[in-house]
């Protein structure tokens, strides 16, 4: 397939989870990705994960999962010798991405403004968990502590359970995606004489998320509170106990909740003063939640999903993640990408790509997820040192 990003340089030296997985997008539609990591060590994600062999080996899962289709150099950014390996990498790059804490980079003499002299037309992404300034800009920040601080805890979860985190790292995925997203519209500028300097704070990027939430409180005086798995805008819309398990459903609109009435063989709560009209459901919910789940109980989840969505009533069983990967509509569309054995790894591996098509095919990479380094000489090659060159720099622990 044709990838809108093809020529484009991206040098990620970022850690973990919200940087790497702003570069694996990047990466999936057709940017060359160059991992620049610490010698030794590497992206910290390199021994994180469910296998602890993998960990050992520096290709624990979590870097797995974030990093196919990039090559990896070491650089040590405190040598002399490193500073200038990464320099002439810049010189060759379009995009920089960083995620450490705000004014590392400059305190190390690689910061946007001298890099900008390397590049003038740099775009440079920095990724922090409150942004470049402001009073908490200098705090270390990882998923769940911004997932606190930004209201998501406060309002996961029901009541008697809040606050609650989120199951996946939600915060550094946003935060991510919003880099991507950032980055990909700078490149879109074709016409820029100057450099881009990115910004991405990973709170405001899931406040941003936040819309209907943040928008009820600043407009409607509205104070967010936890409601489990009850839709707050309309009802009947949530997760409701059926006959052997539970199912989603979104009557969101007045006709789809008069077919669930039809469909239960309930017409009369169409009509009944309590629920007929959609502020007069959301005052009973309980009400309606209790005479709804009555009469599921009739039958099994996948019996009433296949019944409500003839009706044109949006429904969906509650699935697990490994059923949610055997479905046929994930399966069979591409989303899984399979590697064969990997270095480092010593078996195959399947991993998760991006959630699009482009003129219908899912964007994929060639190059599974790199060993520590394994790309240090023939990338140094390509900058123009020599056998000679390279094997100093290794000596003199620069790379």
């Amino acid at each position: 397939m044709q990838k809108p990003l093809r020529n484009i340089r991206v040098l990620d030296l970022t850690n973990v989870l919200a940087g790497p997985f702003c570069c694996h997008q990047l990466a999936h539609m057709g940017a060359e990705v160059i991992k620049v990591e610490t010698p030794g060590t590497g992206d910290l994600a390199r021994q994180l994960g469910a296998d602890a062999e993998l960990n050992k080996r520096l290709m624990g899962v979590s870097f797995l999962a974030q990093n196919p289709g990039k090559r990896s150099i070491t650089v040590n950014f405190k040598h002399a010798q490193g500073k200038e390996v990464f320099r002439k990498l810049v010189r060759s790059a379009d995009v920089v991405v960083e995620n450490f804490r705000p004014g590392v980079m400059t305190r190390l003499g690689l910061g946007y403004e001298e890099l900008r002299k390397e590049n003038p037309r740099l775009i440079y992404c920095a990724i922090s968990g409150f942004g470049q300034d402001g009073p908490l800009s200098d705090l270390p920040a990882y998923d769940q502590i911004i997932q606190g601080m930004s209201g998501v805890m406060s309002i996961t979860g029901d009541a008697e359970t809040a606050p609650y985190r989120v199951g996946y790292p939600v915060s550094d995925t946003i935060g991510g995606i919003t880099a991507a997203f950032s980055i990909a519209a700078s490149l879109a500028d074709h016409e820029r004489t100057e450099g881009y300097f990115l910004d991405v704070s990973m709170l405001e990027a899931t406040l941003a998320t936040m819309g209907w939430v943040v928008s009820n409180h600043l407009i409607a005086g509205k104070n967010p509170s936890p409601m489990g798995n009850v839709n707050m805008t309309a009802s009947p819309s949530g997760t409701f106990r059926t006959g052997d398990g539970p199912l989603n459903i979104a009557a969101n609109k007045q006709e789809q909740f008069e077919a669930v009435c039809r469909v239960i063989e309930r017409p009369d709560l169409a009509t009944d003063p309590r629920f007929a009209e959609r502020q007069a459901r959301l005052a009973n919910r309980a009400e309606l939640t209790q005479a709804l789940e009555g009469e599921l109980a009739r039958k099994s989840a996948t019996e009433w999903w296949q019944l409500f969505n003839d009706a044109g009533v949006p429904a969906g069983p509650v699935m697990d993640v490994p059923d949610t990967l055997a479905h046929p509509q994930v399966r069979d569309r591409g989303m899984i990408g399979h590697f064969a054995d990997v270095p480092g790894v010593g078996r195959d591996i399947r991993l998760v790509r991006t959630g699009f098509k482009v003129n219908g095919e899912a964007p994929s990479v060639d190059l599974p997820p790199p060993q520590l380094g394994a790309h240090t000489d023939e990338i140094l090659a390509q900058l123009g040192y020599d056998a000679t060159d390279i094997a100093s720099l290794k000596e003199a622990r620069a790379v």
